[in-house]
């Protein structure tokens, strides 16, 4: 597997990846088919459904090798990450797709036996591709971003929903109370792909949630590792690939900083 050509995968993922996108920007003034999955604000389409499908037939033509863990289900059953694994959101931020047009993006993360090899996100609506490469640095639109530097929470714009803020089963909301007041302001887009990708490319400098899915943290999670920034659980462990994680992402220094702020709330 070390002789794989992953300039023949990255080159077949960002012509699916475009393709993809024009058949969402063909889908936007044609009446969708809406469903809820465990509750009211958990939509799915038969557009994310449609993208999916697309995506299994052609890497299960060109590579069969290759396993896929995608949102909708139509993937392998996957227990393990041996192998060669494409972890793909179709739509990640779909009630922004249905909503807006706009803040919702199509998100892959490929990794070899657990190592992020590549990683894209697509923002649809804008034509921005946010790609990564183990060890070759993060583009957007083919153009390599500069790696994150050093900041602190004072000088930085915070990526948090504002429900991690309110009383929550998960997480002591008031523990960040404090690093939100202290940041210079907070930011949410709705789309955890987005705001990883953000942060990979400088826009945010850093991003909490609660609670993802691989699937909207697999390409995400490649490409701010690669931009030199710092991805963990929010109690500072790693992330598990194949379950649900809380995720707090952040530039190098910023990360360290608000981390001990976290954990030492939580003794």
């Amino acid at each position: 597997m070390e002789t794989m050509d992953y300039n023949q995968i990255k080159q077949r993922a960002e012509a699916w990846i475009k393709e993809a996108g024009n058949m969402i920007k063909d889908s936007f003034d044609r009446e969708r088919t809406i469903t809820y999955k465990s509750h009211a604000a958990d939509l799915v389409t038969e557009m994310d459904k449609s993208i999916e499908r697309y995506f299994i037939r052609h890497i299960n033509h060109e590579f069969p090798d290759h396993r896929v863990l995608g949102e909708e289900g139509y993937g392998d059953n996957i227990t393990d990450a041996s192998g060669v694994l494409w972890i793909i959101d179709p739509i990640d931020g779909t009630t922004n797709f249905i909503h807006q047009q706009c803040n919702f993006a199509v998100s892959i993360g490929i990794y070899f036996n657990g190592i992020g090899m590549l990683g894209f996100i697509y923002d649809v609506a804008k034509d921005e591709l946010f790609t990564a490469e183990k060890n070759n640095g993060v583009y957007l639109n083919g153009q390599k971003l500069p790696m994150l530097q050093k900041t602190v929470l004072e000088e930085c714009v915070f990526g948090i929903n504002a429900t991690w803020l309110t009383p929550n089963r998960r997480f002591d909301h008031t523990l960040l109370l404090p690093v939100v007041k202290r940041s210079r302001g907070t930011r949410s887009y709705g789309s955890a792909a987005l705001e990883m990708a953000y942060v990979a490319a400088g826009r945010l400098d850093a991003y909490l949630t609660m609670r993802l899915s691989p699937w909207d943290f697999a390409a995400g999670k490649i490409l701010i590792e690669e931009a030199g920034g710092i991805v963990t659980t929010v109690y500072g462990d790693e992330i598990s690939l194949l379950e649900q994680n809380s995720v707090f992402c952040g530039k190098p220094g910023l990360h360290e900083q608000v981390m001990k702020e976290l954990l030492s709330g939580q003794k």
